[in-house]
Parts: C-alpha cells; sequence; structure tokens
C-alpha cells in the first residue's frame, strides 16, 4: 500500500524557516515527490544509480548550490540543507551524489583551486553536464587518513600519481576525481590534484554486491602512473586540513540528509499504524507500546531539527565550528537509524517488504553511520573539544 508523505512538523519548524527557505524546500519536495519516490524502488532492487534525474537538479541549481557565481545559485547554508533533507527522505544514494557533487567536488575547486580550474569545471558542473568524485579513503586507511599511501611525485611539467582509492561515490560515472596524495615536491604534505578520468592509467571499478546505497554509485579508483599537468595541482590546498573542510561541508548536509530518512520513516509507521488493525479489531496506534514508539521518534526528529537548524544559521554567520557540524552529524545520523528500526519494528514483516520505504532507509543508513566519520570518531571529536584531552 503506498504512503504519500505528508510532512513532519510537530514544534512549528517551519515557522523558523523564511518564505525563500521554505520555498526552496518545497521546490525540493516537490521533486523528489514527482521524479523519485516513482522509481526508487526499482533503482534499490536494480542497483541503479537514477542518472536520468542528473539534468532536471541541475536546472533546480542543487549542484554546488551555496556557492557564488560560475552558475551556481548561491543558497544560503540552511537552504542547502532542506535540498538534503529532501533528498534523503527519498533516498540516501541520491543526496550522496549531490553532496559529493557541491561539496566534495565543486566546493574544494571553489575554495582552493585556480581561476582556470574554477572556468574549466564549475559551469560544467553546476548543469549537471561534467560529475566529479573525491579521492580521499584508501583501502587500508578508513578513519585515519593520514596514514595514505598514495602519492604524486614532480617528473618534469607533469606531477604521476600511483596509489588506490576506496569506496568512493560517482567513481565511475565522473569526469574528474579530486584525489588527495602525499606530495614529496611539498616536504611530503597531503595536497589536492585534479584529475581527468579517462587519462591512461587511471581505472574505476565498481563495488558490487553491496546491501546499502544500492541507488548509489561506489567505486575503487587505481592509478598506476598517472601523468596530469602540474596545473591540475589545486594551489592553495595545505595538508590534510583541506581535506577535512570539504568533509565538513559534506558531513553537515548529511546532519540535514537524515533527518529527511527518519521524516519519511516515521510518517510512513505513523499512517500504518492507525490503519492497520490487530487485538480486538483496534488500530495498532491505539496500544500504548506503539505510542511510545512514535512518540520517541518525533521527539528525536523534532530535536533534530532544531540542531540542525541552529548549526546552519551559524554556518551562515560564519560562526560554526567543526566540533558543531560532528554533533550534528553524530547526533541525527543515530537518530535516523533508530527511528528507522523502530519503524520497521511498528510495520512488523511488511517492515522489510519495498512495498515501504523503511527497511531501504534501514539499509542506506548503516552506510551513513560509518562514512564522513564514524559515529565513534565524531565522540572522540567532541570529547577532545570539550575536555581538551585528545584520546584518538
Amino acid at each position: 500500500m503506498a504512503l504519500k508523505f505528508r510532512g513532519v512538523d510537530f514544534v512549528e519548524f517551519d515557522s523558523l524557516l523564511t518564505e525563500d527557505e521554505r520555498m526552496v524546500r518545497d521546490t525540493a519536495r516537490q521533486f523528489v515527490e514527482d521524479n523519485l519516490i516513482p522509481i526508487i524502488e526499482e533503482c534499490n532492487r536494480q542497483g541503479r544509480f537514477p542518472a536520468e534525474l542528473v539534468p532536471r537538479m541541475a536546472e533546480l541549481g542543487f549542484f554546488g548550490c551555496t556557492l557564488q557565481d560560475y552558475g551556481c545559485a548561491g543558497m544560503s547554508n540552511v537552504e542547502y540543507g532542506l535540498v538534503m533533507q529532501e533528498m534523503e527522505r527519498g533516498d540516501s544514494g541520491l543526496r550522496s551524489f549531490v553532496s559529493v557533487q557541491s561539496s566534495l567536488v565543486m566546493y574544494p575547486i571553489h575554495a582552493f583551486g585556480s581561476d582556470k580550474q574554477k572556468q574549466r569545471w564549475l559551469p560544467a558542473m553546476a548543469k549537471g553536464e561534467k560529475l566529479g568524485c573525491f579521492g580521499l579513503t584508501e583501502p587500508d586507511t578508513g578513519s585515519n587518513p593520514a596514514a595514505m599511501r598514495t602519492r604524486a611525485v614532480p617528473d618534469g611539467n607533469s606531477y604521476v600519481l600511483n596509489g588506490e582509492k576506496m569506496w568512493i561515490t560517482s567513481g565511475s560515472i565522473a569526469d574528474v576525481a579530486v584525489i588527495w596524495a602525499i606530495s614529496e615536491e611539498h616536504g611530503g604534505n597531503i595536497r589536492g590534484f585534479l584529475v581527468e578520468t579517462d587519462r591512461p592509467g587511471f581505472v574505476a571499478r565498481d563495488v558490487h554486491g553491496k546491501w546499502s546505497l544500492r541507488a548509489s554509485v561506489t567505486s575503487s579508483l587505481s592509478m598506476q602512473d598517472v601523468r596530469i599537468p602540474r596545473e591540475n595541482l589545486l594551489p592553495h590546498t595545505s595538508g590534510l586540513k583541506s581535506a577535512l573542510m570539504c568533509l565538513n561541508q559534506a558531513r553537515f548536509g548529511i546532519a540535514w540528509g537524515v533527518i529527511g530518512a527518519a521524516m519519511a520513516c516515521y510518517d510512513t509507521a505513523l499512517q500504518y499504524a492507525k490503519f492497520r488493525k490487530q487485538f480486538r479489531n483496534q488500530p495498532i496506534a491505539s496500544h500504548q507500546l506503539v505510542q511510545e514508539k512514535l512518540v520517541w521518534m518525533i521527539t528525536e526528529i523534532s530535536k533534530a531539527q532544531l540542531l540542525a537548524l541552529q548549526v546552519g544559521r551559524l554556518k551562515d554567520q560564519e560562526k560554526a565550528k567543526y566540533t558543531h557540524i560532528s554533533m550534528a552529524k553524530r547526533n541525527n545520523v543515530w537518530m535516523a537509524l533508530e527511528c528507522a528500526r523502530i519503524a520497521r519494528d511498528i510495520l512488523g514483516a511488511n517492515g522489510i517488504a519495498d512495498e515501504y520505504p523503511v527497511f531501504r532507509h534501514m539499509a542506506n543508513l548503516e552506510a551513513v553511520k560509518t562514512y564522513e566519520g564514524t559515529h565513534d570518531i565524531h565522540t572522540l571529536i567532541l570529547g577532545a573539544a570539550i575536555t581538551e584531552l585528545d584520546a584518538i
């Protein structure tokens, strides 16, 4: 039984948004309803990324939407967050795609690139004509990117790159990869490089057998003597800090996005509980245990909405710290995954069927809890901030 999403706002959250913010949210919501919801379960079954939606998302200004100029929409951070919320209400895989294109590829080019690099890539990426990926994680260096092995060696007017990257969203469909590598020329510091994916020696292979993010392209990248011109170095990157600045942008989007997944699960569970009858022919929503579950969900969603909004307001005022974003990512992903699990419980056996979106969201959120900094890593980031003692 198809259940149409009705919106989730228990504490009059919308009253805290400006008219422009609500308009952006509603535009993204309608896009998801009209374009993604009708096809997402089939995409999930097939393990297919809905590439046909890329041009429409570009038309709506979703790519690099917080950036100024170069054909970008120049939205506020809160507006960007609301777009991410609606994308992930549809599916975490689509939000991941938009997040990577925007926060992990267009952002570093905009923040660290040369004028020539910006002119070459940003307008085409804003239009969805060129796609990108972000190569930081390696097979043996997940939560410890400082231990990466990928190297960039100078050779005349070129750099030669060798190394492996893993769990790369959009890797095999990207036109350009932002690759982070140890640069011998820069004292062994980590620098960012733009690597066109059609260069000899660059190979992207899709990861198969995923039970999570099935509507997203996930790849491994291999670079064997990949030669790029010196002008492909992102000139203003400075060590691992620059890569982490990119991750900070993406984590902010995740903190908003997972609220959408939680909202979808809650609204599905609430509607289901009101029509599903059990014991004396009463809807299961009339039972105390079910009500307690629904109350927990709406309370945690409301708290997550307020946390994300506050961090977004701080970010728009250039006051947000990386610890604020870590708190929002950590809390909101945990909250959303718990909501998905509780919703699955309320739906009983129906909770595992893709007639409803709950199990798909639950499986997706298991991956979201891990990437862009695991739950435990964000715990340690916050612990170090409040105690001034580094436990890592």
